[in-house]
């Protein structure tokens, strides 16, 4: 999913991407009262939740949009000035503190969920204040600037159709030029203080940074809304929005856009570090575990996810040995990778419409299988789309969020950047994680649940990216991996998800070096392109990767558990009903669920 999802992508600590226009953190604290004695638990809890909320909403406003709240999509927020950073962590602490006030066990069952994730989350968040994340804002998966650009055309996140939306747009783009002058002041004490990004993945980022920049304020992608004016809108609405875009983006944001470009390569990059992983820098190995924590919200060491992942790859190998005569193949399992990605006929494209007419057929297919496991979908509607040509080179296929007022739909985004190298082998095991039941049934149904909006809206990395590979295995009952090179994408992309626990952990906390990981995931997976991209992915996002297997394991392990108690009373869809019913949950409690459901069948 994106950072969002891709987030995402959404880490529940590290991606609730929330935020605050400059006078919100007053605003907000104003509302921090004592909790009296007198307020109902259940009231208390639910005013709480929601003031945390809109306090992490306000400080990462473009988070809140990634994750379907259009509500301060007219906020870019300053999350990485170190004063309003000050200021939310001593929210937080204050939220904390009212939440240890209210008694749990006068709160129902529903109220107890939201409690005990509310406190996970604060938790998380206050794990993080000590390590300088701020001084790191921008790498080559996202950034603010990329991001609000990838929003230019009106078809993602942040919807650009009325004048109140262009409005808002304009508005945001109007604050990028500060954030930008933020972001270069605190990459220039970071440079002071030893804590840069790896030069590596600065110089991958580069490109997407210098395409920013424009000769002409028409012909830059910040002006792109007023190229799709509507026609329904006023003469007058007309002109002053184009008088305004075109002043906003002339006068303010193609300088910024000019000395962002300019600074990271003329002084970032030659600054920048020449070590691959966190635990290089101050405290590194204590942000790492931080980092970890959250992704997996486990108390796992990276140690233990580093054998977990080797475990791992050597069991999906093993089952290279029976898949790969199937296919043609006789050598060696481990060659297996190296040898489909040699075959022509695993490349099948000439254009990008042959490609999403692959993924619209399978998902014909998918509408009339997924009931039989499926009696709780969401009411949203899916789309598919090809992503947008300015972050294809750096992206990955990934899902966003319908709009939570279901003005728009759940978008499952095909990244293909040369139709010709777009593998056809992974596309059933991509579509089943990105689109449905993965993301999307996840997703898109919390923002329909009965549920406060910080958990609407919010979510951890293990059980986010968990169910969605999750749901890649469920290919197999429906019959989808029955073409043995399906099958193989299947077990290719798991592959995949097993070798970050390795190299992740062995960067990070290992000393691993980029060339090291590349080797790694390159021998394992026989893929060149897709090692070294997804090598720099975990070096710009530590421990993000690690949620997707841990959590998938998780999954498996609680539904074999449920079938051997149940024996015969074991229902496929009512598993899933109670794994999906109550939205995101960190695994702990997701366990306990589970066990709860399996005691009252019994």
């Amino acid at each position: 999913m994106k950072h969002p999802i891709r987030l995402a992508a959404v880490v529940a600590a590290l991606t609730l991407a929330f935020a605050a226009a400059p006078h919100s953190i007053a605003a907000t604290a104003a509302t921090v009262a004592p909790q009296t004695s007198a307020a109902p638990a259940h009231k208390a809890l639910l005013a709480l939740a929601d003031q945390y909320y809109d306090a992490a909403a306000r400080f990462e406003p473009i988070g809140a949009t990634e994750n379907g709240d259009n509500r301060f999509d007219d906020q870019l927020g300053m999350s990485i000035a170190p004063a309003k950073r000050a200021a939310q962590f001593k929210l937080y602490r204050q939220f904390a503190a009212r939440l240890n006030t209210i008694k749990r066990e006068q709160l129902d069952n529903g109220d107890r969920i939201n409690y005990d994730i509310l406190g996970y989350e604060l938790k998380g968040l206050l794990a993080m204040e000590r390590f300088p994340e701020h001084l790191l804002p921008i790498n080559q998966m996202d950034s603010v600037p990329v991001s609000l650009a990838n929003y230019a055309g009106g078809e993602a996140s942040q919807p650009i159709g009325t004048v109140k939306e262009y409005d808002a747009y304009l508005s945001r783009v109007t604050q990028l030029p500060a954030w930008i002058d933020q972001a270069i002041f605190n990459m220039r004490e970071g440079m002071k203080k030893g804590i840069t990004q790896p030069k590596a993945i600065m110089i991958s980022g580069l490109p997407a940074f210098q395409k920013l920049v424009s000769a002409t304020p028409e012909s830059n992608i910040f002006y792109t809304p007023i190229t799709k004016l509507p026609a329904s809108f006023s003469d007058a609405d007309k002109q002053r929005l184009t008088a305004a875009y075109r002043k906003t983006v002339a006068d303010k944001v193609m300088p910024a856009l000019a000395r962002l470009a300019t600074f990271v390569e003329k002084e970032y990059i030659p600054a920048c570090r020449a070590s691959t992983g966190l635990g290089a820098l101050p405290d590194g190995a204590a942000w790492y575990q931080a980092r970890v924590a959250n992704a997996t919200t486990t108390s796992l060491k990276p140690d233990e996810i580093h054998a977990i992942g080797l475990k791992e790859v050597a069991r999906i190998q093993a089952q290279f040995e029976v898949l790969g005569p199937k296919l043609g193949y006789t050598g060696p399992a481990a060659g297996l990778p190296v040898w489909v990605a040699a075959q022509p006929k695993f490349y099948p494209f000439k254009t990008e419409e042959e490609v999403q007419a692959v993924y619209h057929k399978l998902n014909d297919v998918l509408d009339t299988k997924l009931p039989l496991m499926f009696t709780l979908q969401p009411k949203a509607k899916l789309d598919l789309r090809l992503e947008p040509e300015l972050s294809r080179a750096t992206a990955s296929d990934h899902y966003t969020a319908p709009a939570g007022d279901g003005s728009r739909p759940g978008v499952f985004w095909s990244v293909v950047n040369d139709p010709t190298k777009y593998g056809s082998t992974g596309m059933t095991t991509l579509f089943l994680h990105e689109g449905k039941p993965g993301h999307h049934f996840h997703i898109a149904l919390m923002q329909e649940l009965n549920l406060p909006d910080f958990r609407k809206f919010g979510g951890n990395n293990a059980y986010t990216e968990g169910w969605a590979l999750y749901s890649e295995t469920l290919g197999k009952e429906m019959g989808l991996f029955d073409d043995p090179a399906q099958f193989f994408g299947h077990l290719n992309d798991e592959l995949l998800r097993a070798t970050r626990l390795v190299v992740d952990t062995g960067m990070h906390a290992q000393g691993w070096t980029r060339e090291q990981s590349i080797k790694y995931m390159s021998d394992t997976l026989g893929y060149d392109v897709v090692a070294k991209s997804e090598t720099e992915r975990y070096m710009a996002w530590p421990g993000q990767a690690l949620g997707y297997k841990i959590g998938s394991l998780k999954i498996v392990e609680l539904r074999e558990r449920a079938a051997k108690a149940l024996g015969d009373k074991f229902s496929l869809p009512k598993f899933h009903a109670v794994v999906l019913g109550d939205g995101t949950l960190p695994l702990a409690l997701l366990e306990e669920k589970v066990d709860r459901w399996i005691a009252s069948q019994q």
